[in-house]
């Protein structure tokens, strides 16, 4: 189930949120993870007790860590990222690495190894970085652990960030859990639904279309694509990534405050960046604060020599890459942010100062829209000879002809990309999704999130092309 489609939005959605008012606060929790469960199993319910059995399991061995000291606590802590780990190298990188090892061995002339293919659980790299998120909090005393494994398990299974985020941290929502007065006020719910029908807008009239586009030009063979075609595909696909994966945000964001739950921001217009090291500031800010927190900094982070301060940024972006998906192209992603990020120190930041702002965001964007490239790309040979279509000139093909649909999608994608260029802009969002002090400032959200909400819902129905693409990570 997404959030963009009928049946969420007609059915599930208006049945859970009728239940969950009407509900005391005592058993809000309770009412919250029955659904969240339901969330999760309709799309995946060979594997809901899989991860059931992971919270059980990490949520006594968070007992375990917190009643113990000295070495036992390590013990356990170790116990807990193994197990955690593992489940992620099962579903993930099995399939994964056991291919790569028959290439291995075709290429030696023996013969290669059969296996059933794994089925990969949809949103389960999220899953585990809540739960190393938790044991680890816990280890480090951040937060005592929750005793009410009711509670523990929504912290898990809270459908709005189940699927894909954004990465919420124990220590950040433990006493929102526990507390469950804490902001749930009129305010927020008002709130809450306008920035899920700012996100369900962003993702149905903007990503939605240019990820057809997107679609069709990345499937086309190598011999029928040229450039002008390929930079269209490069850049639907810059612009469709970021308006469908902060679409979700903004939806889960939104869902969460609806219910009284503050989730941390998650993009902060990331493509008006100056360097790639301002980009991955402002792109899924959670995964990058959970990356530098989680594992830079316990690799020593800057505390260390220039070039293992160098290695750990290459390392903890190879992670990134891969944790994005089992595939090469994602590694090399991963290395590609991680080199710029490198360079970043060791002169391009210094260099660009020289120029102005505009050249500096228009070349970082540009880095951006090569990485995407191998980032959609199915195969490296496919994402490489995607950029030799792109930058060997090559226009004696008839291209994809742009209907008006795709050129106001991409327009409004420009537009509100970089929109952030007026200084004021950029803390808009926090004005705008904050509490309001006049009530016609309500009244004229609840109409903007009724008219989107229209809008988008009769582009649902319409449509059979609703993905989101961070659900296979």
């Amino acid at each position: 189930m997404v959030f963009s489609n009928s049946i969420f939005l007609f059915y599930f959605l208006p049945v859970f949120l009728t239940a969950y008012f009407l509900t005391p606060s005592r058993f809000k929790n309770f009412v919250t993870l029955i659904a969240s469960i339901f969330f999760f199993a309709w799309g995946a319910p060979e594997f809901i007790f899989v991860l059931s059995g992971a919270v059980v399991v990490d949520f006594f061995i968070a007992q375990f860590i917190h009643k113990n000291e000295g070495i036992k606590r390590k013990i356990f802590l170790t116990i807990g990222v193994i197990f955690n780990v593992s489940i992620l190298l099962y579903f993930k990188y099995c399939n994964f690495f056991l291919d790569n090892f028959n290439v291995l061995l075709d290429a030696l002339g023996v013969q290669s190894i059969s296996f059933t293919r794994i089925v990969l659980p949809i949103g389960i790299s999220f899953f585990v970085f809540h739960e190393l998120s938790y044991i680890i909090d816990v280890y480090r005393r951040v937060k005592p652990p929750m005793y009410d494994i009711v509670n523990y398990a929504l912290y898990i299974f809270l459908f709005p960030q189940l699927i894909a985020g954004p990465i919420i941290r124990f220590n950040e929502i433990a006493d929102q859990i526990n507390n469950r007065k804490f902001q749930d006020t009129i305010d927020n719910r008002l709130i809450g639904f306008f920035r899920f029908a700012i996100g369900l807008a962003k993702k149905v009239l903007i990503a939605n279309v240019l990820g057809v586009q997107a679609d069709n030009i990345f499937n086309l063979p190598y011999e029928e694509l040229d450039t002008s075609t390929a930079w269209m595909g490069a850049l639907c696909y810059t612009f469709q990534i970021y308006f469908d994966f902060s679409g979700y945000s903004d939806m889960a964001i939104g869902l969460a405050k609806i219910m009284g739950f503050r989730f941390p921001e998650n993009f902060n217009f990331p493509y008006v960046s100056q360097n790639i090291t301002e980009f991955w500031r402002r792109w899924h800010i959670s995964l990058s604060r959970w990356m530098r927190d989680y594992l830079y900094i316990p690799l020593g982070g800057n505390k260390v020599s220039v070039l293992r301060m160098y290695f750990n940024l290459c390392f903890v972006f190879l992670i990134s890459g891969f944790w994005h998906g089992a595939e090469w192209t994602f590694i090399i992603w991963g290395a590609f942010h991680g080199l710029f990020l490198v360079l970043d120190r060791v002169f391009l930041i210094k260099l660009f100062s020289h120029i102005g702002k505009v050249p500096r965001v228009a070349i970082t964007f540009f880095i951006v829209v090569i990485g995407w490239v191998f980032f959609r790309a199915g195969t490296v040979d496919q994402a490489l000879h995607f950029l030799n279509r792109m930058f060997v000139y090559n226009d004696s093909i008839n291209g994809i002809e742009a209907s008006p649909k795709l050129i106001l999608a991409f327009c409004m994608a420009v537009f509100f990309s970089f929109l952030a260029f007026i200084p004021s802009i950029e803390s808009l969002p926090e004005k705008i999704f904050s509490p309001y002090s006049k009530t016609w400032k309500y009244a004229i959200g609840s109409l903007v999130a009724g008219i989107l909400f229209i809008i988008s819902a009769s582009f649902i129905t319409s449509s059979g092309f609703n993905p989101f693409i961070y659900f296979k990570f």
